[in-house]
């Protein structure tokens, strides 16, 4: 399975959480170094407590299934 099918298949799972506050997550890149770019948008782009969403709940979840990963940093919308 390509890396970027593997990564829209764990963030399909937090996905719900996101938009149950109006918020979502996008993937907007994988680059050659495995780092991940990614976007909050909807209300994850200015809530407050968006690092700790990126970190705690998006990062963890994604290397927990792929170890692999570089980076993973957010963008804002």
């Amino acid at each position: 399975m390509p890396l970027t099918l593997k990564i829209e298949s764990v963030l399909d799972t937090i996905r719900p959480y996101l938009q149950a506050d109006g918020g979502d997550v996008e993937l907007v890149e994988v680059q050659s170094n495995n780092d991940v770019i990614l976007r909050l948008t909807g209300a994850c782009s200015s809530c407050s407590m968006s690092e700790m969403t990126m970190t705690a709940g998006i990062e963890e979840s994604l290397r927990k299934s792929i170890p692999d990963l570089g980076k993973i940093v957010a963008v804002k919308e």
